[in-house]
This record gives structure tokens, C-alpha cells and sequence, in this order.
């Protein structure tokens, strides 16, 4: 006869499961807790700043909005004060230390966003706006359908190359083209079409570099191009190899403007064209050393969704130029000509098509989706400034 016991051993058996439990509830409070800031952290970054806490205010302030982040570095400050935290020599010689680290550290951070921006959003905008991705060019007197984008992203593509006098000639024209942040390689593939030439591009993103060249394939120029993942800065092609340096749009993504037109001049051969089509900021007047801070609020929030560094002017791309002792070189403000393609984006994202493939792209999208309008009040201020700098390799 079987005797079940009811007693001593219930007790171990209940603290069991509890500990089971409590360690699964904290295993999913710790999973909660980092998808809550996973998501959330660059929609509050985009808006409130880098420092995610409270802000300090004395109790006698009149605060205003603009007083936030401020007040976020009292809080740090008031803390310190707080608990007698010394501020000494030794801080400096570490502080130097960092520094440079910090710098390899942001730059690396900065990489990784845009491949991630750009994993994520490239499906989206070909599923709406096609394999360019890139401003459209519009004539100023035009008036512009929704229709026309495409065929606008492709006068933009033939406007830069009649700015640069790239040659038809079948004698003098490229025949070896780099396509440096070639998007899903729509330019790519559009210029290896025009000249015959041989096309290489090059991207941080690998969805991009995969698309890119299953497209090559379906369009039968697997064999004209190439797509790879590859750093700007540091690209894997020996001096001297292309006829043609493209780059649509990517300048801004750049952290050393001097390292990426050096390395965009190490690799073209001699007598080579160089066109950079590029978001800029507008040139400083004279006595002037910086922005105005209101302007710099408005390219702070851009930068922090569409992963840029620090903006530089076309004067600056110039002076660049000329200290590589580069010939020929132009520069032209096309602010106006690309002026009626955010507001296209703009309907286009508010669209029920867009709006989907926003929410299925992710985050990233989305956030740069929201401070799209600023990008339309930055032209309209004159801060920003689409500009387009071409420029030769001697021979």
C-alpha cells in the first residue's frame, strides 16, 4: 500500500518553482526593459538630445522649452556638487586619452548606422520610388507630377555628367567607373548601359550590395557590374583605376571630407573625371566662423536621423580640391532644382503604400521619415544646400 506524504517535502517544492519563476519574470523584465529603449531611444535622442534623464530646475525658474537640455546638464552637475565629487588634475590626461578612442568609437558607430538606415530603408524606397535613389533634377518652370520623380532622378544623372563634360566621345569616354555609396546601384548600372563601361560600387550596407547585384543579373549586366561591401575612406581598388569617380550622395555620410576626396582621387587615373553631388551647407560669410546656432539646431536633428556627421559647405569641398592640387574644378548650387522633391517624398510617405512599407522597413525609416519637413525648411532658409563640385586628375 502506497503512502503519499503531504507534509515537509511541499515546502522545498514551492520554493522551487518559485525561484524558477521569479528568475523567468526577471529574465522577461530585463527583456522588456532593453526592447522598450531599443525602440524608443532615437525618437528621444531626435527630440530631447543624447542625455535621457530629467533635467534640474531651480524652484524660482521661469522655464522655458528651449531651457531642457540645459537643465539635463545641471542635473549631471547638481549630482556631482551632491556628492562631493573632485574635479582634478588627473582629469585631463584622461580625458585626452579617450578622446581619440572616442573618435574611433564614433566613427565606427557612425558606419554601423548607416549600414543598419539603410538595410532597413532601401526596400521601402525602391518599392516606391524605384532602383535611383538619389534627388530628382527639375527645370525651374516646370511643373511637376508625381509621375515625373523617375524620370527626374535620371536628368539628375545627365545634369551631372553634362556639368562635369563627361565625354560621348567613343575614343574619350569612360571605360572604368566607380560608383562610391551606390545605393541598390541604379547610377551603376545606368552609366555602364550609357559608355559600355565597366562599373564597380561599393556600400556599408549588405542588403544594398546583395540587391545591387542580383539586379545586375535580372537586367543582363552581371558581367559590366559589380557591387561589394566596402569602406569610402579606405576602398580596396589599387591607384589609378577609374576613368570616372562617381559619387550621388553619399559626401554627406563622410566623417573626413579631406580623407574621402583623397581616397576619391588616389583611385582615379590620370585625367579622370571626379563629380561629387552632395548635401552641403551654405557657405559662410565673410567675418563669419560658424552657423548661426539656430541653423545648426536645424542640421543637428537631420544628422541624428539620416546618420550624419558634421556638414561641410562647397567652399569647403573646394579648398579640399585645390589642396590636392586637382584642375578644373566647378562648383554649382542645384537647391532649386531639386526643390519640389521632398514634398514628392513627403506625399509619397503619406500615402497608404508609403506608410505600410514604413512601418515594415522599422524604425530607422520612420525617423528619418520624421524629420523629413526639416530638410524642406533647411533649403528654404538657404541653410541647406544641394550642390554638385566635378574637378579632374591631372594627367
Amino acid at each position: 500500500m502506497a503512502t503519499t506524504a503531504v507534509g515537509v517535502s511541499a515546502t522545498p517544492m514551492t520554493e522551487k518553482l518559485t525561484a524558477a519563476d521569479d528568475d523567468q519574470q526577471q529574465q522577461k523584465l530585463k527583456k522588456g526593459i532593453a526592447e522598450f529603449y531599443d525602440e524608443s531611444s532615437g525618437m528621444w535622442e531626435n527630440i530631447w538630445g543624447e542625455h535621457m534623464h530629467h533635467g534640474y530646475y531651480n524652484s524660482d525658474d521661469v522655464v522655458e522649452l528651449s531651457d531642457h537640455r540645459s537643465a539635463q546638464i545641471r542635473m549631471i552637475e547638481q549630482a556631482l556638487t551632491f556628492a562631493s565629487v573632485s574635479v582634478g588634475v588627473s582629469a585631463t590626461p584622461m580625458t585626452e586619452k579617450l578622446t581619440a578612442a572616442d573618435d574611433d568609437q564614433q566613427q565606427q558607430k557612425l558606419k554601423k548606422g548607416i549600414a543598419e538606415f539603410y538595410d532597413e530603408s532601401s526596400g521601402m524606397w525602391e518599392n516606391i520610388w524605384g532602383e535611383h535613389m538619389h534627388h530628382g533634377y527639375y527645370n525651374s518652370d516646370d511643373v511637376v507630377e508625381l509621375s515625373d520623380h523617375r524620370s527626374a532622378q535620371i536628368r539628375m544623372i545627365e545634369q551631372a555628367l553634362t556639368f562635369a563634360s563627361v565625354s560621348d566621345d567613343p575614343e574619350k569616354k569612360p571605360k572604368t567607373i566607380v560608383d562610391v555609396g551606390c545605393g541598390i546601384g541604379g547610377s551603376s548600372r545606368y552609366l555602364a548601359r550609357k559608355y559600355g563601361a565597366e562599373c564597380h560600387g561599393i556600400t556599408l550596407s549588405p542588403v544594398q550590395a546583395e540587391r545591387a547585384n542580383a539586379l545586375a543579373a535580372a537586367q543582363g549586366l552581371a558581367d559590366k557590374v559589380s557591387f561589394q561591401v566596402a569602406d569610402a575612406l579606405n576602398q580596396p581598388f589599387p591607384d589609378g583605376k577609374f576613368d570616372l569617380v562617381w559619387s550621388m550622395e553619399s559626401g554627406e555620410h563622410m566623417p573626413d571630407k579631406l580623407k574621402f576626396v583623397s581616397e576619391l582621387t588616389r583611385v582615379a587615373a590620370p585625367g579622370a573625371t571626379i563629380i561629387i553631388v552632395t548635401w552641403c551647407h551654405r557657405d559662410l560669410n565673410p567675418g563669419e566662423k560658424s552657423l548661426r546656432p539656430e541653423e545648426e539646431k536645424i542640421l543637428n536633428k537631420i544628422c541624428s536621423s539620416f546618420y550624419l556627421p558634421a556638414w561641410c559647405s562647397t567652399a569647403d569641398y573646394v579648398k579640399l580640391l585645390e589642396s590636392l592640387s586637382l584642375q578644373d574644378i566647378k562648383s554649382a548650387d542645384w537647391s532649386g532644382n531639386v526643390a519640389p522633391f521632398w514634398p514628392a517624398v513627403i506625399k509619397t510617405a503619406l500615402s497608404w503604400k508609403g506608410i505600410t512599407s514604413l512601418l515594415r522597413s522599422g524604425w530607422k525609416s520612420i525617423r528619418g521619415a520624421m524629420v523629413m519637413p526639416l530638410m524642406i525648411e533647411g533649403f528654404k532658409k538657404d541653410v541647406i544646400k544641394f550642390s554638385i563640385i566635378t574637378c579632374k586628375k591631372p594627367e
